[in-house]
């Protein structure tokens, strides 16, 4: 393990953490438009419209609109109900929650460079790199490794590009391709992206375009609870 890499890691994340200190979102909502691509990654396939209501600590509801048909998606602490188009609600596995990589919660660089680790990260490997005429920190890969799991951390916007190796729903294990792109300020130093790309493989797979993001409005706890989304029409 590189001493001087895993130094340099948690320096650039100690600083980012830093910026981030007189935010203050106790929720965040955010509507956006979902185009999935055909698995080849050359068309789109389907479009939908998203809206994304976040109530810190660990309360999260999908609503979602995909070609004509509605599902919710509510996730409280490790459990995850969902509501399908014809009204039955059932529990799923929880999925990795990718919009947990921008948010700036209350976390230390500890545990940031923790929840990293675990997708496979190493912390004592960094380089410098550019990235839309950007200067970043990449932790994870030295440059020219497109292919290592690893995260590119501006000093300003944060997570702009995170690459990990994930099993996709119905196949092998894939290298995904995250980005996060055209960030706007929203709150003391905090950016939200508005574009947001996933490839797997090379092949792009899903774009995001957010659409509006509104912060502190204190949705109602009812909008997170199981048994009301059970009874929901």
């Amino acid at each position: 393990m590189s001493a001087a890499g895993a130094a340099d890691a948690r320096h650039a994340v100690e600083e980012f953490v830093k910026r981030l200190t007189g935010a203050r979102i106790n929720d965040l909502t955010i509507h956006q438009t979902v185009t999935l691509y055909h698995p080849d990654g050359r068309f789109p396939q389907s479009r939908g419209e998203d809206t994304i209501t976040i109530k810190l600590p660990g309360r999260q509801r999908l609503d979602q609109m995909l070609e004509g048909r509605r599902e919710v998606r509510l996730t409280v602490g490790e459990r995850t109900w969902v509501r399908r188009s014809d009204g039955t609600v059932v529990e799923a596995s929880t999925e990795r929650d990718r919009t947990r990589l921008v948010m700036p919660a209350a976390r230390s660089a500890t545990e940031l460079l923790g929840e990293w680790r675990a997708l496979g990260i190493r912390e004592d490997v960094t380089s410098s790199a550019r990235l839309r005429g950007r200067a970043v920190t990449v932790i994870g890969a030295e440059g020219g490794d497109r292919t290592s799991p690893a995260v590119w951390l501006d000093p300003e916007y944060g997570v702009v590009r995170l690459v990990a190796k994930e099993r996709l729903p119905g196949g092998a294990a894939s290298l995904v391709d995250l980005t996060f792109s055209e960030h706007r300020p929203l709150q003391a130093g905090f950016y939200f992206p508005h574009r947001q790309e996933a490839f797997a493989d090379g092949r792009l797979l899903l774009l995001i375009t957010v659409r509006s993001v509104t912060v502190n409005t204190n949705p109602p706890d009812s909008l997170f609870d199981p048994a009301t989304l059970r009874r929901e029409r």
